[in-house]
């Protein structure tokens, strides 16, 4: 049996974005806007600011503004709250994005609660969450997004299709649920205390890998030629002394079996992006009732 075909997450993300500086073109010279996405970072995380930094620039790139609000490890919730609150009347800002995860002493939840749905580009907001939930979306958050077209740049139509999602979290598990139930497929949301784990797994012709756990799924959990979107970003001890990016699933043994998969890194991760920046240029447009152009259709 051949190698599963690896899924170019690059590749199709640097479409998007193309697809998004059009958009952001012609908003420009047909109705003199330019989109802007600010960017909150509390506190000094070096992930955080290598994804910030990423952020920003692909923000520029594509000719949005971008603004960044760099506060420190000690900020208070109300700082931070009065912060979004700014943005939030800032005519010139049309996506908040609050780079998570916040320190110890404020509550993610309720930062989230406090930016304006209309800007809520990650669409982790209670009302852009109950939106996906009952089939209305606008914003939709990134990751599940860019999870969704990935799979139908791969598989094309994917009505029918038997799903499991390892991982039961906000941000992503529970959204891709919702955005492939609407392609009608037949989803499964397990997790780790799910019994039977591995043979669950099997059935499924879409296995999706969330649950931040390095590597835990083993090649022998994928039923032969299905498609496996891997979620997870974890580093882990490599040789002499450094460290590797691994997913959540077992790489080397899943090639082996799957039909097509995503490595780590170089997978899901740089459609986050550029669906962010796809989010942006959306609200954008709802914000000034004006269409808001197919973005998706450079990638699926």
């Amino acid at each position: 049996m051949s190698k599963a075909r690896l899924i170019d997450g690059k590749t199709f993300a640097a479409r998007l974005r193309r697809t998004v500086a059009d958009a952001v073109t012609w908003l420009g010279t047909e109705h003199n806007l330019v989109p802007g996405l600010a960017v909150v970072l509390v506190g000094d995380d070096p992930a955080s600011q290598i994804y910030t930094r990423n952020k920003i620039k692909q923000t520029a790139d594509v000719g949005m503004a971008s603004l960044h609000e760099r506060l420190p490890a000690d900020t208070c919730q109300i700082e931070v709250l009065n912060k979004i609150a700014i943005l939030n009347e800032d005519r010139s800002v049309n996506g908040i994005l609050v780079q998570l995860p916040l320190p110890d002493q404020i509550h993610p939840d309720t930062v989230i609660d406090q930016i304006d749905p209309a800007k809520d580009v990650d669409g982790f907001h209670l009302l852009n969450a109950g939106k996906l939930v009952t089939g209305r979306p606008d914003l939709t958050p990134c990751t599940p997004q860019g999870c969704l077209l990935l799979l139908k740049e791969t598989l094309g139509d994917l009505e029918g299709a038997e799903v499991v999602i390892v991982g039961r979290s906000n941000i992503v598990g529970k959204p891709v649920a919702q955005l492939l139930l609407q392609e009608n497929c037949t989803v499964t949301v397990a997790h780790s205390r799910t019994r039977n784990l591995a043979e669950l797994c099997r059935r499924s012709d879409i296995l999706v890998a969330a649950v931040g756990r390095p590597e835990m799924i083993r090649g022998t959990w994928i039923k032969p030629g299905a498609t496996v979107i891997d979620v997870g970003i974890n580093r882990i001890a490599g040789s002499n002394n450094t460290t590797r990016l691994v997913g959540d699933v077992s790489f080397d043994e899943a090639v082996e079996i799957a039909g097509a998969i995503t490595p780590v890194p170089g997978g899901v991760g740089p459609m986050t992006i550029a669906c962010l920046l796809a989010n942006c240029v959306r609200a954008t447009c709802y914000q000034h009732g004006l269409p808001a152009p197919d973005l998706s259709s450079s990638v699926a």
